[in-house]
């Protein structure tokens, strides 16, 4: 398989033809070629083939020939000879997100993301983005979004595309029937289709309940437990993390400790303050969680709680952002340490939390060892992530993990998440480990397309 970017141009001639440099027509084994089909996503169009002599790898098209086979713009793409007959133009890659209310933020709070992701893609593949309404399954094309080269935003109609990376942000939206019939007509066209959907927490746990490599590094947890395991756990493990299996940014959490001969404490947050109260027996509690929930505490989990390294009398965590890179392969992409506030149930910079990075706050807790406890977790982590992936359905390319480090350098998963945030790339050290994340994920959606040479596959 002939592989190469190549120059892509327009001219005004009505019939499908499409020119080659005459070094592209060599490279990709045309000579003597008379015509030849030209694909684009999930387009075929067959087209008269001519050559010009022009130095370098150029290719024109013709109005007619564009106007069937839809290519979105000029520029810079990678071309390839897949097959007899058959030239493919691309990756088209397409990001799958939801709708803001203005042109000039087409995707809301997530539009600049999106920019940088495209304009990260523009010389390398056609990426656009798109929300399930720009779908017209019936005619099999999306009416998608492209940058155009100002930075601004312009709308084309293209096919079906080679891969859909998917940010749809809403987890509600996500189990609704027509996103679930979204993705599984993408799968049933063949196109590679990640991340498949939100992690509930008590997903994960189950996940890799059977896991041994993944096990070791898993505090207990339990979904929906009776108010009899959570005292057994209690007095077992001393304290416990209790959280709603669906939830996200640290919402609804709840830090249980037992003291013997001092009694039972729960600590949470409520109103923006940090709340701490402390009962004489369990059941007292019980009453007072069931309470708050009106009595409906199903879709908890309860985790076991971890002496986690701490600064200042303050615990710390690790967001270990992770992807799949242009060799399938997983690395990690970006880390940042997160510090609790003062009497804060989690690290969450809403509640109180403060951003670092993980070589600042290692080096406060583990000396002249924290360069070997980051190479550890770095490591703990890619095996996690591999096992996720073993132990998961459909396809992933992306995750944020949730790690704890305790005070003896012992490495903690307390949760995955299959479309992390990106605040943590907001610290001014993080930026560029922000960069990189785009780039896997591009490099990422090329693998997934095919457009690589077959010593790369």
């Amino acid at each position: 398989m002939s592989l190469t970017i190549c120059n892509v141009h327009f001219t005004k001639q009505p019939e499908r033809i499409v020119w080659f440099s005459s070094s592209l027509a060599k490279l990709l084994k045309l000579g003597g070629r008379k015509s030849v089909n030209v694909k684009l996503g999930k387009d075929i169009v067959p087209a008269t083939v001519r050559t010009i002599k022009r130095k370098g790898h150029h290719v024109y098209m013709s109005a007619g020939l564009r106007r069937s086979v839809r290519i979105p713009k000029s520029g810079h793409v990678y071309i390839a000879n897949d097959e007899d007959k058959e030239i493919k133009l691309g990756p088209l890659i397409g990001v799958l997100t939801d709708g803001g209310t203005r042109i000039s933020s087409p995707f809301g709070e997530r539009t600049e993301f999106v920019r940088q992701l495209l304009h990260l893609g523009r010389k390398k593949a056609y990426f656009f983005a798109f929300t399930p309404r720009d779908i017209n399954w019936r005619q099999e094309t999306i009416h998608g979004w492209f940058l155009n080269g100002g930075g601004g935003w312009t709308r084309r109609v293209v096919p079906l595309p080679d891969v859909v990376y998917n940010r749809l942000p809403s987890r509600r939206a996500e189990v609704g029937s027509a996103i679930t019939t979204l993705r599984e007509r993408f799968i049933k066209k063949r196109i590679p289709f990640f991340n498949w959907g939100f992690f509930n927490k008590s997903d994960v746990y189950t996940m890799l309940d059977n896991d041994p490599e993944a096990l070791r590094h898993l505090p207990e947890s339990i979904n929906n437990p009776t108010s009899e395991k959570m005292k057994e756990l209690l007095e077992k493990h001393q304290f416990l993390y209790y959280k709603p299996s669906a939830g996200s940014l640290g919402n609804g959490i709840y830090r249980l400790t037992y003291t013997p001969r001092k009694g039972y404490f729960i600590r949470y947050r409520r109103s923006g303050g940090n709340i701490l109260l402390r009962f004489s027996n369990f059941n007292s509690l019980m009453k007072m969680l069931r309470a708050r929930h009106r009595g409906n505490l199903s879709s908890y989990v309860v985790q076991q709680g971890i002496r986690l390294a701490e600064i200042d009398n303050c615990p710390i965590d690790f967001r270990f952002h992770m992807h799949k890179n242009g060799q399938n392969q997983w690395v990690v992409a970006g880390i940042g340490a997160k510090k609790a506030g003062r009497g804060s149930v989690t690290t969450h910079i809403k509640n109180g939390g403060s951003l670092m990075t993980p070589e600042r706050a290692l080096s406060r807790t583990f000396g002249d060892k924290s360069d070997d406890v980051l190479k550890e977790a770095k490591s703990v982590a890619i095996k996690l992530a591999k096992a996720i992936e073993r132990n998961y359905t459909h396809a992933l390319g992306e995750l944020g993990l949730d790690i704890g480090i305790d005070r003896d350098g012992g490495v903690w998963m307390f949760e995955a998440n299959a479309k992390p945030g990106r605040s943590i790339f907001k610290h001014p050290a993080l930026k560029g480990q922000g960069k990189a994340s785009l780039k896997y994920i591009l490099d990422h959606c090329i693998y997934l397309s095919k457009f690589r040479r077959r010593d790369e596959s």
